[in-house]
């Protein structure tokens, strides 16, 4: 146990990057008064690798591809010349449309374009599903009046869109933003329907962890010969600190108790596979007296919101969350992230413990492998080219599964006892 917290010290100390970047400052890009001002207020001063390369070219009207894992700074780097275009050219009517797979990422760019445009005229609006029909009325105005940015998920835009009333013909920019994300949750006619509804000539960006053969071609659809940007490919930021456990599921509580018991980490970030999981992970560390909550699709969106903004003030210690959050959720200082479950997805595991370690910080990513999920785990080593550290069990945990990715599971293993939580009836359905 005294490994993980000496990697917890260590998350604490600067990261040094192994490639500095030139000592830029946001003065170099010539932005105007109004957008400079709410960068001073907001503390922005250096701007990070995304951001260098990516505004310049933006500045000059050409599309662009952009490669960026989570937590580089990419959100900054495609609002900041679009707040700049639209001081320079104002008017009432929709210059930039962003699209994001989920409501959180919408809502997350929304308060940074509040941000950045505080002392700009600018107007904006997140729209998403999920709202009632007052929110629904909201976004038609805003829609039909010409709210300068649109931040959207697809269906919601969609719905809108089959209406008539969108005033879109004077678009400029159209922003595909987690482009991954969206043809992974099955998006891509959705897309291409909007697509279809915009002016010929504008400029794209689009934005992706990965850069898997689909997203190429998307991009072969999209974008008019676009310069390509490739920032961290697949691999997790240089200050994560990784570690795995080897455990039966029936171990995994009590190991999570262990490492979180008396241990002052302000904010823990905990993903688990399936939405029942992470409702009965959360029965379980209340019982437990820990200061826990979920956020999941069976909440409404105020409850979400309360969960959230409880976590980014901290006065909530621990959020658990399925991947709807892995790159949702736009909060500093995360000092640990545990995957209870290993992501079915490789490329999501970067995406989960890109929530800590954000914007050249540090911090902890912990894993728990049960023996069904050791071959997904061999397949996150791979993609990210190094093998991570298997830490032992506590003694009082007992002895776990032997790590054999090789070997072929075909059942979840409940230590021989087929209980869970808590030595409660393990029940195991469907994902959702």
């Amino acid at each position: 146990m005294a490994y993980i917290w000496a990697l917890m010290q260590e998350a604490e100390q600067p990261n040094k990057p192994n490639n500095p970047t030139p000592a830029l400052t946001f003065n170099d890009f010539n932005f105007q008064p109004e957008l400079m001002e709410g960068l001073r207020a907001m503390n922005f001063e250096k701007p990070t690798p995304i951001q260098q390369q990516a505004i310049p070219i933006i500045l000059k009207e050409r599309d662009i591809i952009a490669c960026a894992q989570t937590g580089t700074g990419k959100t900054a780097a495609f609002l900041l010349p679009v707040i700049n275009k639209i001081i320079q050219s104002p008017g009432d009517f929709i210059h930039t449309l962003i699209i994001v797979p989920t409501r959180e990422l919408a809502i997350q760019i929304d308060e940074a374009l509040q941000g950045f445009a505080y002392f700009a005229p600018l107007s904006h609006i997140a729209i998403y599903g999920g709202t009632g029909g007052i929110s629904f009325e909201q976004e038609r105005k805003a829609l039909t009046h010409g709210a300068n940015v649109i931040i959207a998920t697809p269906g919601r835009l969609i719905s809108h869109l089959n209406m008539g009333y969108v005033k879109i013909s004077e678009l400029q920019f159209l922003i595909l933003d987690e482009a991954d994300r969206m043809l992974d949750m099955g998006f891509n006619d959705d897309l291409n329907k909007i697509i279809s509804f915009l002016p010929k000539k504008r400029q794209t960006l689009m934005f992706s962890a990965t850069m898997p053969p689909k997203i190429r071609d998307l991009a072969k659809k999209t974008l008019n010969d676009p310069e390509q940007i490739n920032i961290s490919l697949s691999k997790p930021a240089a200050g994560v600190m990784q570690a795995a456990y080897v455990v039966y599921d029936t171990q995994k509580i009590d190991l999570l108790k262990s490492l979180l018991a008396g241990k002052n980490i302000p904010s823990i970030l905990i993903f688990s596979g399936t939405k029942d999981k992470v409702k009965q992970l959360e029965r379980e560390l209340l019982r437990l007296k820990f200061n826990a909550a979920a956020i999941h699709s069976d909440l409404d969106q105020d409850q979400r919101n309360e969960v959230l903004r409880n976590f980014k003030n901290r006065s909530l210690q621990t959020l658990i969350a399925t991947d709807i959050l892995s790159r949702g959720i736009d909060i500093d200082s995360i000092g640990l992230v545990v995957n209870y479950d290993v992501p079915g997805d490789a490329e999501d595991y970067i995406h989960r413990v890109g929530r800590t370690a954000r914007a050249e910080t540090t911090g902890v990513a912990l894993t728990f492998i049960n023996p069904v999920d050791q071959r997904k785990f061999k397949r996150i080593e791979e993609l990210i080219g190094y093998e991570i550290k298997k830490l032992p069990l506590p003694t009082e945990i007992g002895e776990g599964p032997a790590y054999e990715p090789s070997k072929k599971h075909d059942k979840p293993t409940g230590h021989g006892n087929g209980k869970g939580f808590g030595g409660k009836k393990k029940s195991w359905g469907k994902k959702k």
